[in-house]
């Protein structure tokens, strides 16, 4: 049975299982002797110096990270999560924080001027049929950073796919940063994601998609067999943005000979009254650069509705990275701290 992560949290409310009910759920022995105990008066004795067994957490509950609070996750499909965060009395606060292996949910920051979550796996990374389905809600009001421990890995796949979907929803006023860290397919895996987001009118979303070319320092350089990124980002009620990147080896050219020496690509989304401001600063400074297809790191961005869609690709992914934390450079001042330099 699938390990998990689950909490639920009410602001300014504890739940506290009573230690009948952890007992009753973990099937802890009574403290007395059973039928062939040798006298009455012996099983007395003994009993008095048993210790009663302490409370313990079931063996499928952990508790979610800097929340403290589990309960019990069964009927959840595996690998499903939901992050919702609300404004409590003047902050951002986790309210709800769910998840089932592989997945799991960290709370670093569950309060403050802004939630920031963490999106991890128990095995280091994604494996032949891990499915990853993760719902995030950012009420009115509310300011929320989702990220992940560190990149993506995708293992090797002889043959069911990996797939992850991110579908979020974020209210009027609300903001919500999804920033992970890129995406690392091993040689031979197959990976297919989708990253869904419901922007309404008045809020603000940033969303990071990136890829890297592998594990390049063993010689596997875009070696996976199938990437498949799908961005979908709707404001006010209308599609703006449908955006997918294909790469399957066996469709036309090795994917190694169509990237050539690229190492990294990325997409930034970027829409919502709280950033609009820093969209038409970013896309001004990127009009001023003169296009040079032979640089390091390249850079093109078009307006999106009130914001803007950039593209980067690097020769490297350090040099890539760092470039794209520089463009982003306006995020400490939605999130209250940076993410790239405190890192959940």
């Amino acid at each position: 049975m699938p390990r998990a992560t689950l909490s639920e949290v009410a602001p300014k409310r504890t739940r506290v299982a009573s230690e009948g009910s952890w007992l009753d759920s973990c099937g802890a022995p009574p403290t007395r002797l059973n039928e062939h105990s040798r006298s009455d008066a012996t099983t007395s004795s003994l009993a008095t110096q048993i210790p009663a067994p302490r409370p313990v957490l079931p063996p499928r509950a952990v508790p979610c990270t800097g929340i403290g609070q589990s309960r019990g996750a069964d009927g959840l499909s595996p690998g499903w999560g939901r992050l919702q965060v609300a404004r409590v009395e003047g902050e951002s606060a986790v309210v709800s924080c769910i998840s089932t292996a592989p997945l799991r949910l960290l709370a670093p920051r569950p309060r403050g001027a802004s939630a920031w979550a963490v999106a991890a796996s128990y095995g280091g990374g994604l494996v032949a049929g891990d499915q990853i389905c993760l719902q995030v809600e950012v009420e009115e009001g509310a300011t929320a950073l989702l990220g992940t421990q560190a990149e993506t890995k995708v293992y090797r796949s002889r043959g069911a796919c990996c797939a992850a979907e991110v579908r979020a929803r974020v209210a009027p006023g609300a903001a919500l940063a999804l920033v992970p860290d890129p995406v690392s397919c091993f040689a031979g895996a197959r990976y297919r994601q989708l990253l869904e987001v419901d922007v309404a009118a008045g809020g603000t979303l940033l969303l990071v998609d990136a890829l890297v070319a592998g594990r390049s320092a063993r010689g596997e350089r875009w070696a996976f067999d199938e990437y498949s990124s799908r961005v979908e980002v709707a404001s006010g009620g209308r599609l703006v943005l449908a955006d997918a990147v294909r790469l399957v080896s066996r469709e036309g050219p090795p994917v190694a000979e169509r990237m050539a020496d690229w190492d990294l690509l990325a997409t930034v989304v970027c829409v919502g009254p709280r950033l609009a401001q820093q969209a038409a600063d970013l896309l001004a400074e990127l009009r001023r650069q003169p296009a040079d297809g032979s640089a390091g790191v390249v850079c093109a961005a078009s307006p999106l509705a009130d914001g803007l869609h950039l593209r980067l690709a690097a020769r490297g992914a350090e040099a890539g990275l760092e470039r794209l934390r520089s463009l982003l450079r306006f995020l400490p001042a939605l999130l209250g701290d940076d993410p790239f330099l405190r890192r959940p």
